[in-house]
């Protein structure tokens, strides 16, 4: 296979569907939504088992027990996929929604209105279900999209791309407007990134090295995605019950997530009153602790390295500390934080508006787990990722924030003095 070859075709494929869909009717595109949701349930035998390959294949590379987890389709997930595609097609289309409008002295009437942005490129790892989530979010946005899954998702993202075909195709859509790269082949990433002609913005959803790769090699301008490098804050004003449950949760649902919770800061105030509770909690969950100096004395816990914090485990194992305060608890993050999702734990109104003041990650959260820190629980249906970056996106990425805008400008026959 010819990769530049190839990923020219596609390339010029994405820029002429995306013209057609960027006035395709909001009608057709919730519609073909639907029909892929229903194609994907009706094949969801097929897709699992072109799954069992890809669970074959990354044993064989031998992925880790979290990565496996990120890589495994079960009928519930295949249920989570349908109800997303179906929360997308139900939303209103951001396409053409008047963002502003105001009138000038001149007599000129100005509208800002959301418009596509064109061509995205979306470059992921494992997750099989971001082939259903990328190329939802695209469609109703009004934007092609070119789609270069993970090497061990390879066979789970031709099944569940070929029912996002059939959902176009029963509605009169471009067909090429949902493409997916269909080779394993590293080239084709390095052929992405390239393509400034075609795609008009990179979203890398993976861990640290693709999108080290990407923000590296890419020449066309990309939506950072970064490390989920998560802290829970333990207040000494938070509530015992609360912070137990919603560390354990935070830490355990799904570990290999970017909203795992990965690092655990508890105020001196509330050790003294509860000791390690909280340890011993997520001992007993089977969580591997690596503590401080304070916590390391807790039976079953590992002493820290300096490496251990700032760091994404993606497993079950936590970093933990005790700190002076909010204020050191804040100089913590700032110093290993990612700007991904950090939580703090307290009854303290005062505290918790420091925090969220005072800390500029994309999620700040108060008394809830960071395993929320995804789009489709923020009502977005689903997301392409959590942007860390400050330009245009930030925080889970749905399908308004896959639009730009174009001010649309009215005059009777006005002219400048």
């Amino acid at each position: 296979m010819d990769i530049s070859e190839v990923m020219n075709t596609i390339g010029k494929q994405a820029r002429a569907a995306a013209r057609d869909l960027a006035v395709a009717s909001s009608e057709a595109k919730a519609s073909a939504l639907k029909t892929a949701a229903d194609a994907i349930w009706a094949e969801s035998a097929a897709i699992l088992a072109a799954n069992a390959k890809d669970l074959d294949y990354g044993t064989a590379k031998g992925l880790s027990p979290a990565m496996m987890d990120r890589l495994m389709l079960n009928e519930a997930r295949i249920q989570g996929i349908v109800d997303g595609l179906l929360a997308v097609a139900a939303q209103k289309d951001p396409v053409g929604e008047v963002i502003d409008a105001w009138t000038q002295p001149s007599g000129l009437h100005i509208q800002r209105v959301r418009t596509p942005i064109g061509v995205i490129g979306v470059i992921y790892e494992s997750r099989p279900n971001v082939t259903a989530d990328a190329g939802a979010l695209c469609l109703k946005s009004g934007n092609a999209v070119i789609l270069r899954g993970g090497s061990e998702s390879f066979h789970s993202a031709n099944a569940i791309h070929s029912c996002l075909l059939k959902g176009l195709a029963a509605h009169g859509l471009p067909e090429h407007a949902i493409q997916l790269v269909p080779t394993r082949d590293r080239a084709a990433v390095t052929a992405i990134l390239q393509a400034v002609d075609y795609i008009d913005v990179i979203i890398p959803r993976g861990g640290k090295g693709l999108v080290g790769l990407v923000q590296k090699e890419a020449r066309v301008p990309v939506f950072a995605h970064l490390e989920g490098i998560c802290h829970v804050y333990v207040d000494g004003a938070a509530n015992l019950e609360k912070a137990r449950a919603v560390l354990l949760n935070a830490k355990t649902r799904r570990t290999g997530i970017c909203g795992s919770a990965e690092c655990l800061l508890v105020d001196r105030a509330f050790y003294d009153k509860y000791g390690d509770i909280l340890v011993r909690d997520l001992i007993d969950a089977g969580v591997e602790v690596r503590g401080d100096a304070v916590i390391a004395k807790t039976v079953g816990t590992v002493a820290a390295t300096a490496d251990d914090f700032g760091h994404e485990f993606l497993d079950m194992i936590i970093a933990a500390k005790v700190v002076d305060g909010v204020d050191a608890a804040i100089a913590h993050i700032r110093a290993y934080g990612s700007n991904h999702t950090d939580a703090i734990l307290t009854e303290d109104d005062a505290v918790a508006d420091q925090f969220f003041h005072q800390l500029d990650s994309a999620i700040l959260m108060r008394n809830a787990s960071t395993q929320f820190a995804d789009g489709g629980e923020f009502g977005m249906g689903a997301e392409i990722g959590i942007a860390t970056g400050k330009l245009h996106a930030r925080g889970p990425v749905g399908a308004v924030q896959l639009t730009s805008f174009k001010y649309l400008v009215t005059g009777d026959g006005t002219v400048r003095s």
